[in-house]
């Protein structure tokens, strides 16, 4: 039986993959391509997600693809919105028709004789893998497991009479309305559903170890709704998307510069939000600089306005164990609870899960440099969509997608079969490849492929100097090593 082959297979069907689907087929059309979704429906994290109120936490000009204008004039987006602009995009490019769903990548194996991938599916409840080859991969399939989420051994669990949920693994009969709710966490995810739970709840008690920087952002951005109505869709759109990009680099930058004066500010606009009498130094002061962890952005200042109307409050201690009727803390106060919410974070995972091989070689990738944020030292024709920390997922994804077209473009324009970046410089300083403290970097740390304390092996984390690197910069650099060993084993015949 002849194993099906592509010039390129993608793996992921969500936001990333998508896009670079749509980057494949403008910048390198002829090429054949499939992607390959380990589940059954396009939109990844915002499919997986069901949690209420589930939304972005960065604004959709930004997180929205270069090349598809966001039109709605919702800036930070719910869940549902971004799922059908997703699919949107994928039935408006012809994207969905190769899409092959239930199929679940589980190990790659390069061979440079041959100068393709293997990769074994497994699709759908089946137990033999099937095994598909590619000249290149994009790996596209996010950065965290989706079959479980990361909750910590709380003492005393079992005997909680309640109900004990992930927002992860959130379903449609999980019911809040006229119940105690304890939210456990102070990310993203806890901060988003707090507002949105709060007012059917008899109550909702978000309950923190330590606090994190929240901020409040307007739900619609008066600038981007303005320009739509006055501009070509494309023209607004672009015009916004900078407007963003440049002022979310002057936050992160002000930040690192003048840490002290960045927080001092952020507590002020809480204390405005939350009254004269509200304890922001323990509730939302937290011990690290802003941006040493993603900052939480509420649109509208939703989070303040429920605790402040009482139907939600804020808890920050430790926990000492679960009773059958709520949680006991370390202070000794007691937090009744009908259902508990285990907001406590992701479990990282690069690639999928799938195992790694290079001409027979088992390869780790906590044991590679990370090069130009995008792809393995060592292993060829790899790249992989991995967004910023301090801005939006698809800055960087899009960035990433489109330089990877111009690596295909240039080996087929060259002759070559084969690109991998090598570190040739005994000098280089590896460094973590994340420089975050929150939890779910920290665990995963040891897994990470490592960075290199200079170009092209550092990550920039500024959109303007990686559009300059890989929009613009050439891809033939002093790291990349490009050949064509089928050629050069003729040659020596």
């Amino acid at each position: 039986m002849n194993t099906e082959h592509f010039d390129v297979l993608i793996v992921g069907a969500g936001l990333s993959g998508i896009g670079a689907a749509h980057h494949l087929q403008t910048r390198c059309p002829g090429r054949t391509y499939a992607i390959l979704e380990g589940r059954s429906a396009i939109g990844g994290t915002w499919d997986l997600f069901r949690y209420p109120g589930i939304r972005s936490d960065s604004d959709m000009y930004t997180l929205g693809y270069e090349f598809r204008p966001w039109t709605d004039p919702k800036a930070i987006a719910d869940g549902a919105s971004i799922l059908n602009y997703i699919r949107d995009a994928a039935d408006d490019y012809g994207i969905r028709k190769h899409i092959r769903f239930q199929s679940k990548v589980t190990h790659l194996a390069w061979s440079s004789a041959d100068g393709r991938w293997t990769v074994d599916v497994q699709q759908g409840g089946t137990t033999t893998p099937v095994q598909l080859t590619c000249n290149f991969l994009f790996m596209c399939c996010g950065y965290y497991r989706y079959d479980r989420g990361y909750t910590p051994d709380f003492p005393g669990s079992a005997h909680f009479k309640g109900r004990i949920v992930h927002p992860q693994h959130w379903t449609e009969d999980i019911v809040t309305a006229g119940k105690k709710v304890v939210v456990i966490g102070s990310g993203a995810t806890a901060v988003t559903l707090v507002p949105s739970i709060a007012p059917t709840s008899a109550h909702v008690t978000l309950l923190q170890r330590s606090p994190t920087y929240v901020m409040a952002r307007p739900g619609q951005d008066a600038v981007a709704n303005t320009l739509r109505n006055v501009l070509p869709a494309r023209l607004a759109y672009a015009m916004t998307r900078w407007k963003n990009v440049l002022m979310g680099m002057y936050f992160f930058r002000m930040s690192r510069k003048r840490p002290g004066q960045v927080k001092q500010w952020m507590l002020k606009q809480v204390q405005q939000a939350l009254g004269p009498d509200f304890d922001v130094g323990k509730h939302f002061t937290p011990s690290y600089k802003p941006w040493d962890q993603r900052v939480c952005v509420v649109p509208d200042g939703d989070l303040f306005k429920v605790i402040k109307s009482g139907q939600a409050s804020i808890v920050t201690d430790h926990i000492d164990t679960f009773t059958e009727t709520g949680i006991r803390l370390k202070s000794g106060v007691h937090l009744d609870a009908d259902v508990i919410v285990t907001a406590t974070g992701l479990v990282m995972e690069l690639m999928g899960g799938a195992s790694l091989a290079v001409d027979g070689q088992t390869v780790g990738v906590a044991d590679t440099l990370n090069y130009k944020g995008m792809m393995f030292s060592g292993v060829p024709n790899l790249a992989y969509s991995l967004g910023y920390t301090n801005a939006s997922w698809t800055l960087k994804c899009d960035l990433t997608t489109a330089y990877a077209c111009r690596l295909l473009n240039h080996m087929q324009k060259e002759g070559f079969s084969q690109c991998v970046p090598r570190n040739a410089d005994p000098t280089l300083v590896t460094e973590p490849v994340m420089q975050f403290t929150s939890g779910y970097v920290q665990r995963a740390l040891s897994g990470l492929p490592k960075q290199g304390s200079r170009a092209p092996w550092k990550l920039n984390q500024n959109y303007a100097l990686d559009l300059m690197d890989l929009k613009f910069g050439s891809v033939a650099d002093n790291v990349m090593e490009f050949s064509n060993p089928a050629r050069q084993s003729a040659c020596t015949l």
